[in-house]
């Protein structure tokens, strides 16, 4: 009890982290779930479970079309089980499909051609990130952006940005090409750019100064105390409130630039992955369930607003892992269904079966791992 009460304070600030996390997990997955379910239902698949959590069901309905919408005891995840559907994974049976009507097998998931089939299985990862334009689209349209000028104010003696030879009073007008429009910006890309060389170029008194620099990589500990290893230059600006402002966008701009948002951690994730991969980063900065739990807790007890920005980014996350080509996720099934389309069949039921044990294995291994690093995280804090 000790260590719950280092880490989520009070029994009041543990009931804020528990909504938290039930709020970020159970909107995740709903989006999620609610992707498949709905294209499903368009293609004429006839569903018979929807399900929020696993696990005996604590309360539920069946609407008029027969699919029993349900709440069950574990609210780490979700799933649609359509008719046809014999095991959580949606690997495909005969044994199953042998069991329907005529009738049924016709609005079986089975039945139904490759690109509906895909169609369907996409349509989960695609909500999530529609989640995340749709939030970071009501943000910026109600609250807007903070614009901070990307101007540097102070070079640390002996960092990076010193060696680089970037100088007080520079402005940054992009970074690799990317157009710097705020502080925020340049934080952003040379946080998650630890020793990789970056191309700046910098207004220096109405000229524009190309300068290569390389952020060095440092340990950073936020306001929770929670530990990230990040790039720094070794710059800093000045807070003063002229330099900050807020930019509200028209309901247009703010989808656009929500799907901007998206985009750029998008794109910055799969670079974190690809640096994992080469070994230029570490695996003990993924986090798990705990670590998701964690942060989920720590937003709510902030604002409703950073509760809300913590779910898009889980939700883009959670639509990202779902895509990789692992049997069992909803990208190995479009891995088979492409297969399929080139074979002009399917592979055999073997095979696949022989893929989702595969699939299962790698994920198992890896909710070990991540897991693991999140226990190890937590009771380095508490020691």
């Amino acid at each position: 009890m000790d260590l719950l009460t280092q880490h989520f304070g009070t029994a009041q600030e543990y009931a804020i982290m528990v909504f938290g996390v039930l709020f970020v997990f159970t909107v995740v997955v709903f989006i999620h779930e609610l992707g498949h379910f709905l294209v499903a239902r368009w293609c004429g698949v006839a569903i018979s479970a929807f399900s929020i959590g696993f696990g005996p069901e604590i309360f539920g309905f069946t609407d008029r079309h027969g699919t029993r919408w349900r709440f069950a005891w574990i609210p780490l995840g979700g799933y649609v089980k359509f008719i046809d559907d014999d095991n959580p994974a949606s690997a495909p049976s005969s044994e199953g499909l042998a069991k329907l009507s005529p009738g049924e097998r016709e609005n079986s998931f089975r039945s139904k051609t490759v690109g509906q089939r895909s169609a369907i299985v996409a349509a989960g990862p695609i909500a999530n990130f529609l989640l995340a334009i749709f939030v970071f689209a009501f943000m910026f349209a109600l609250i807007g952006q903070p614009i901070t000028t990307p101007k540097i104010d102070e070079v640390v003696a002996d960092s990076a940005a010193a060696a680089a030879g970037l100088e007080p009073g520079d402005i940054v007008v992009s970074i690799d090409g990317s157009k710097i429009d705020s502080f925020t910006d340049l934080q952003r890309i040379v946080m998650s750019s630890a020793d990789r060389e970056l191309t700046l170029v910098v207004d220096r008194g109405g000229d524009l100064v190309t300068l290569k620099a390389t952020p060095r990589r440092k340990e950073s500990v936020d306001r929770f105390g929670n530990k990230f290893r990040i790039g720094l230059l070794g710059i800093k600006r000045s807070m003063t409130p002229e330099d900050l402002k807020y930019r509200r966008y028209d309901p247009i701009s703010a989808v656009a630039k929500g799907t901007e948002e998206t985009y750029f951690i998008i794109t910055r994730t799969l670079s974190y992955l690809g640096d994992v991969i080469v070994g230029r980063e570490d695996v003990d900065q993924l986090g798990g369930p705990i670590k998701i739990a964690q942060i989920a807790g720590q937003a709510a007890s902030v604002s409703f607003g950073f509760l809300l920005k913590v779910a898009a980014l889980i939700s883009i996350s959670l639509g990202l892992i779902n895509l990789f080509p692992i049997p069992i996720l909803d990208g190995g099934h479009l891995l088979f269904y492409g297969i399929e389309a080139i074979r002009g069949q399917p592979l055999s039921e073997k095979t696949q079966e022989i893929g989702f044990r595969i699939g299962l294995a790698l994920i198992l291994m890896l909710m070990v791992m991540v897991t693991w690093n999140d226990l190890v995280q937590l009771f380095s804090r508490s020691s």
